[in-house]
């Protein structure tokens, strides 16, 4: 498998089980935010420490600026998107989050030097577009709820950009396991303010289901940039808007009429468009890149 080929695998699964534990957040609005971001990171830190262990890596890490900073962009884009599905429908929280490539590709020109390339302006023009024919939006709820969908985008790309930095000093289970420890810890004196319900069955079936997929898409996804640019990589996050809507079909019989199937054609050719934006000179100057990750880690 190709080397960028290895990225958007990683990227479509963490998308993937990004969209299971979008659905999981969704079927229990009862429950407080702070509660559903422990559950959601209190596995990710006893894995990734599990991890660790074995392979004998030091806990605290190398970048311990960046790591920090990861973890509060972090936990700041998990806050307000969950925020942003429990007060406005899930269409609009998941277009709102899905403004993050925009943000990825203008943080990444101006930190990490990306250029950016002409057939990604029409690329993220057709997926935008995509994107809207599939949920349908409705911008009709308070101004409060849609401003924070734009943090979350925000935030998750100043996630991202930080994590590609990372990658050359830090191991991928080094990053999880800092962001779900920060994670827990940051919402522990609102759980203990009140932002806490004891969950019945049902609930704790939800809210493992999330520390489950939430887990599983970060490693997925924090291992995705090891094999590709961050401009590379944003446009096939917009597959979960695809998986949410299969999923959909599947659990509760939502089939998509002709826009969400028009909308997803769209997505799909943006993401061809993207791809065939990168040039061969980009390719192998990232597998040098990577080549020399790999001899110094």
């Amino acid at each position: 498998m190709r080397i960028r080929s290895k990225g958007i695998f990683f990227i479509l699964l963490s998308s993937f089980f990004f969209s299971i534990m979008a659905i999981a957040v969704k079927s229990i609005p009862e429950i407080p935010v702070a509660e559903k971001i422990f559950f959601r990171n209190i596995l990710g830190v006893l894995i990734s420490a599990l991890v660790l262990y074995k392979n004998k890596e030091c806990f605290s890490g190398n970048n311990r600026k960046l790591l920090l900073t990861r973890s509060i962009f972090g936990v700041l884009g998990v806050a307000t998107y969950y925020y942003t599905i429990g007060h406005l429908p899930l269409s609009d929280a998941v277009i709102l989050n899905k403004l993050s490539p925009f943000f990825v590709i203008l943080l990444a020109y101006i930190f990490l030097d990306e250029r950016i390339k002409k057939l990604q302006i029409p690329a993220f023009i057709i997926a935008i577009l995509g994107t809207i024919f599939i949920v349908k939006p409705q911008f009709d709820y308070t101004f409060i709820p849609s401003m924070i969908g734009i943090l979350s985008a925000i935030f998750a790309a100043g996630a991202y950009i930080v994590i590609r930095q990372l990658q050359k000093t830090d191991s991928t289970h080094v990053i999880v396991f800092h962001f779900c420890l920060f994670s827990c810890l940051a919402v522990i004196p609102f759980m203990v303010a009140g932002q806490f319900i004891l969950p019945n069955l049902k609930q704790l079936v939800a809210l493992i289901i999330i520390g489950l997929s939430a887990t599983t898409a970060q490693f997925s996804m924090t291992h995705s940039y090891r094999y590709a640019l961050a401009s590379q990589l944003t446009i096939y996050n917009y597959a979960d808007i695809i998986f949410s809507t299969i999923l959909g079909m599947l659990l509760w019989a939502e089939f998509p009429d002709l826009l969400s199937i028009t909308g997803g054609l769209l997505v799909i050719i943006a993401g061809i468009f993207n791809y065939l934006s990168s040039t061969q000179t980009d390719e192998a100057n990232f597998l040098q890149h990577q080549n020399f990750e790999e001899s110094s880690s």
